[in-house]
């Protein structure tokens, strides 16, 4: 415990959660956040015997998997104040040395993701948010198909009507992406696509990670296809890594067949052990479209960016908006990595992910068979699927392991899938900052296995 809360305050903060719109139906978390630094945080309960009385957490939430530096760096409140002071309010219509910096940084020669992006073949621009990128992914895939000076159809596309993705993926909530979820809670009530109009389109999905099904289904309509959706690592289904060699394979396949591929990275993107997970042992897998978010804000902006070819633009003055690349933005990405390159997050985070790995196998899924069932995961993106008894009391067990102090959140998981692939459970996201040391990750699942324990006992 880190103290009580004065009363006032704890007031203040009741009359602000009612006043906020509820997402989750009455079922959300009872506390608040008052504080935190690096991986830790400080939570009060609202309501109940101990309101007001504060405790501390380690965060292997990250704000939705967003906070990659934890909180409170000094990197990002330096690069917060050097954005405000010295960047200006220029909007995309005009340039920025904070921008120009970044981008050539990036994209240039000899620019830090060239690998992926060859220098001169892509074009860049940011959102507010990861289901904002990935609207404007989708568009530029849909207004592929047209000439966007004359607005008319291009004869050699009339045919591609048909966009691939596949179960249990999570590309956002806006109404142009449900779409793609296989997932009915979503979809229902909301206005569908209208394949039969023209420019219309239909959604089809598959199971992720069969690579049979996916060069027979290409084989069968591959000459309709004009794009495909997918994410390196499935996150909401529950941290799904496709087999060795299932991206590059479907990569291929998109460009044998003249179909668009869109790599959803908004929640890989820094946490894979790599920048994109959209690689193999071979090198970059290709795209047409990759879109990153999340751990791209540093935990500070909810920010993205949609990194595409050229050749794909949408029609003039059709995607503008108020957040592209400003100034401020583009201080707090480029100093966050820059951090990320010079202290080797990312190489720390592949020691860290293994060593995450043996420990939430050991101390979880080994040590409670009856609440865990499986670890998956790498660098600092990991996922621990529940069996189907303790599925059913999830918010029972994600409040005892809240109160033994380790925060986290919980993914739907992909649920049925097709082809006889086993139902995926709701699955335990662990996915802590870069930051995070041997020492923290060992003290975080400890405290995982505390709550375990709490939730067994008061089952018995």
């Amino acid at each position: 415990m880190t103290g009580h809360l004065p009363a006032d305050l704890l007031r203040l903060l009741r009359a602000g959660r009612d006043l906020h719109l509820d997402h989750y139906q009455s079922h959300r978390l009872p506390y608040a956040v008052t504080g935190g630094r690096g991986v830790r945080s400080r939570l009060v309960p609202l309501d109940g015997p101990d309101a007001g009385r504060e405790f501390e957490v380690i965060d292997a939430s990250g704000a939705y998997g967003s906070a990659c530096l934890g909180a409170g760096h000094e990197t990002v409140r330096r690069a917060l104040n050097r954005g405000v002071r010295d960047g200006g309010q220029a909007t995309d219509e005009v340039g920025s040395l904070e921008r120009a910096r970044l981008l050539t940084d990036l994209f240039g020669p000899d620019g830090l993701w060239t690998d992926h992006f060859p220098a001169g073949e892509y074009h860049v621009s940011g959102r507010n948010s990861g289901s904002e990128g990935m609207e404007l992914a989708l568009r530029l895939v849909l207004e592929s198909r047209f000439d966007r000076h004359t607005l008319r159809p291009r004869p050699e596309a009339a045919d591609r009507d048909i966009i691939l993705a596949f179960e249990g993926a999570w590309h956002g909530w806006t109404g142009g992406l449900v779409p793609l979820l296989n997932r009915r809670h979503y979809r229902v009530g909301l206005p569908a696509l209208a394949p039969d109009r023209p420019f219309g389109v239909t959604v089809e999905h598959l199971p992720f990670g069969d690579a049979d099904v996916l060069a027979a289904w290409f084989a069968e309509k591959g000459h309709r296809l004009l794009g495909v959706v997918v994410e390196p690592v499935q996150g909401d289904a529950g941290i799904l890594q496709p087999p060795p060699g299932y991206l590059r394979a479907l990569a291929e396949l998109c460009r044998v067949n003249g179909a668009l591929l869109v790599a959803d990275e908004v929640l890989t993107f820094a946490k894979t052990g790599r920048f994109f997970a959209m690689a193999d042992e071979a090198g970059p897998v290709p795209t047409d479209v990759t879109v990153i978010g999340k751990s791209v804000g540093m935990g500070a902006l909810s920010l993205s960016m949609v990194i595409a070819r050229r050749s794909l633009s949408p029609r003039g003055s059709g995607a503008v908006a108020t957040s592209d690349l400003r100034p401020l933005a583009c201080a707090v990405i480029r100093d966050g990595l820059g951090l990320m390159v010079g202290d080797k997050l990312l190489d720390h985070s592949v020691a860290l992910g293994e060593h995450l790995a043996g420990l939430l196998r050991r101390e979880l899924v080994e040590a409670f068979p009856d609440l865990y069932q499986e670890a998956r995961g790498t660098g600092v993106m990991h996922g621990v699927e529940l069996t189907e008894r303790a599925a059913g009391r999830l918010a029972e067990l994600r409040e005892q392991v809240v109160r033994a102090g380790a925060y986290v959140e919980f993914m739907a998981g992909a649920g049925r899938r097709s082809r006889g692939l086993r139902y995926v459970f709701p699955t335990m996201r662990v996915a802590p900052p870069l930051i995070t040391t041997f020492d923290e990750a060992e003290e975080l699942v400890g405290r995982i296995a505390d709550g375990s324990r709490v939730f067994r006992g008061s089952r018995e």
